[in-house]
């Protein structure tokens, strides 16, 4: 099965909860306002958080980088 890997910049999120309108699951909104990457680890070198997912959780989370008004989110293929 694929596995992909989201990575989320919070620092440019702006609280538009765009992404937890197609995928609350992954995408649940935080006390701050902004929203928060379910299960995610924080990368100290890149600075974003990081979540590896199947293909089956695919979809909903394209959708969510799809509707970020600043694209502070980013699914790539890194296996098949």
């Amino acid at each position: 099965m694929a596995k992909y890997k989201i990575e989320f910049d919070r620092e440019l999120c702006i609280g538009a909860l765009a992404c937890t309108a197609v995928a609350e699951k992954f995408w649940p909104r935080a006390d701050d306002g902004k929203v928060d990457l379910t299960g995610a680890a924080y990368n100290e070198e890149t600075k974003k958080w990081e979540l590896i997912i199947d293909g089956k959780d695919f979809q909903a989370n394209k959708e969510a980088e799809d509707v970020c008004p600043v694209a502070a989110i980013k699914v790539t293929k890194i296996a098949d």
